[in-house]
């Protein structure tokens, strides 16, 4: 009798482990679309980052005041961010209603078409326009993610985002590139450009056309190849009807109406276009809280590492030159990449999504720290091997907190009350966090303010200490593993 026991224990533990271990591959024929996906996205900003100041200056809005390009520079950037933020709870769920494929078509059709736009303004009104419409119908981040969980499931998801900081990194090389050396090329190559008028009249419009014509190219592949991931309950061309039925009074048009809404209403028991009260469960309340106080404290300490960098060593900083500045940021983008695609799949197989994400937060106290040892060391020693290697600790603290990244995503999924509102539950995490990136460069200036003289030079690492401790405070209701939340409602 106890061997007999003793053999189905055994064959149950073995069958566990088979249920654990066993993973589902990636499907790589829609997988790559998504990744180059990410390369576009990218690639628009890392585009436009090496001229935008110059291009502010050429088109004289700020009269000649080299103090005010930051702040112009500053202001169209918010012009993307402010729009996207206000719709991308709207796309993400309409992309559950009509599917994925058509919000991200309509989503690269607006970057090809207002990055040309851009390249041909020459105002800052119209630059401003440009970036606004390419904001307001850019619905891809929230979608995209949407669509790798759709593709994927809980034993593939974190071998999926080992991979998304690839395309990341290459854009980070590709754009700056492109960006730097195409604009004004009637200056740089007169031997090709020289003689071209019209892009002496737009000197910026070739560099533009890089990411345009990587969108454009990119919605014709995606039209012919891409997949919907979603079983949609209103294909869009009925969407459109039933819009135009409700702008008629006519009794022909309100039957149409309510006939299709009696077919949409006969199959949803999956509910694909909830309303906004019934996405905002508990589960999807602390995925959000912890995704926007995340990115906060991220997209702050982003900014304030090259204000840190660039600031003179007696006013708190380190004195370093923008060329310097560039290296420090490409090694660090480039080895944060690396690391996450060899490494991040593995450590979450073996510690679970929950103990990076804690770790990774935790890093956040001593990344604070670090910004007035390296200050005290630069003032002690100069730019020497200790300040370097400050430097270098602090990246690799920065690099564990990457990582928290997609293990929101996981949290994010098994939060979606079902499968079938992931969209919109992925437009709500990126509305708080869309939120978050706004007024996380306001975060930036309590640098400057506690640098000036009479003030605390601490002050600012108070503050940032605070966002990483309301971070780590906003984690501690998620669960041990996002498998716990799995089971829907």
């Amino acid at each position: 009798m106890i061997p007999h026991r003793y053999n189905e224990e055994t064959s149950l533990l073995l069958q566990q482990e088979q249920l654990i271990t066993a993973k589902t591959p990636l499907p790589w024929d829609q997988f790559w679309i998504i990744l180059v996906l990410h390369f576009s996205q990218s690639l628009v900003f890392k585009t436009l980052a090496p001229f935008i100041p110059q291009l502010i200056k050429d088109i004289g809005v700020t009269n000649g005041d080299e103090q005010q390009v930051g702040y112009f520079v500053s202001f169209l950037d918010l012009s993307y961010y402010v729009p996207q933020t206000l719709v991308v709870l709207y796309w993400s769920r309409l992309s559950d209603r009509i599917g994925r494929k058509p919000v991200i078509l309509t989503a690269s059709f607006a970057i090809a078409t207002t990055m040309i736009s851009f390249g041909l303004s020459r105002t800052f009104r119209g630059l401003l326009v440009s970036r606004v419409i390419c904001g307001a119908f850019n619905g891809e981040s929230g979608v995209i993610k949407s669509m790798m969980m759709d593709i994927t499931d809980a034993t593939n998801l974190p071998k999926a985002y080992g991979y998304v900081p690839l395309p990341s990194m290459l854009a980070a090389i590709i754009g700056p590139l492109a960006g730097g050396s195409l604009s004004q090329p009637a200056d740089r190559f007169p031997g090709i450009f020289g003689q071209s008028e019209f892009l002496k009249t737009y000197p910026y419009l070739l560099a533009c056309a890089v990411p345009a014509l990587c969108s454009a190219i990119l919605w014709l592949v995606m039209y012919f190849r891409l997949k919907e991931s979603v079983s949609t309950k209103a294909p869009f061309l009925e969407m459109v009807k039933q819009w135009l039925s409700q702008r008629s009074y006519t009794k022909q048009s309100a039957l149409s109406r309510d006939t299709l809404i009696g077919s949409l209403e006969a199959n949803t028991e999956e509910v694909s276009s909830k309303s906004p009260s019934a996405i905002l469960t508990p589960k999807v309340l602390t995925v959000a809280a912890s995704s926007g106080t995340l990115t906060l404290f991220l997209v702050a300490i982003n900014k304030l590492l090259p204000l840190f960098y660039a600031t003179p060593i007696e006013f708190g900083g380190v004195s370093l030159d923008p060329p310097r500045i560039g290296v420090i940021f490409a090694t660090a983008g480039f080895t944060s990449g690396i690391f996450q695609f060899l490494f991040y799949a593995r450590l979450h197989d073996r510690l679970g999504a929950s103990v990076i994400y804690m770790t990774g937060l935790g890093s956040s106290i001593p990344i604070i720290l670090l910004f007035p040892v390296i200050n005290a060391l630069a003032r002690a020693h100069g730019m020497s091997f200790p300040t370097w290697l400050a430097i270098g600790v602090q990246h690799v603290l920065i690099i564990i907190l990457d990582m928290c990244a997609p293990c929101i995503a996981l949290f994010t999924r098994a939060a979606a009350p079902n499968r079938a509102s992931i969209g919109a539950t992925n437009g709500v995490v990126q509305l708080v966090s869309g939120a978050a990136r706004i007024i996380a460069p306001v975060c930036a200036a309590s640098f400057s303010y506690s640098m000036q003289e009479g003030r605390d030079a601490w002050l600012a690492y108070y503050f940032y200490m605070g966002l990483a401790f309301l971070a780590i405070g906003t984690s501690l209701a998620l669960p041990r593993d996002p498998s716990l939340w799995e089971e829907r409602d």
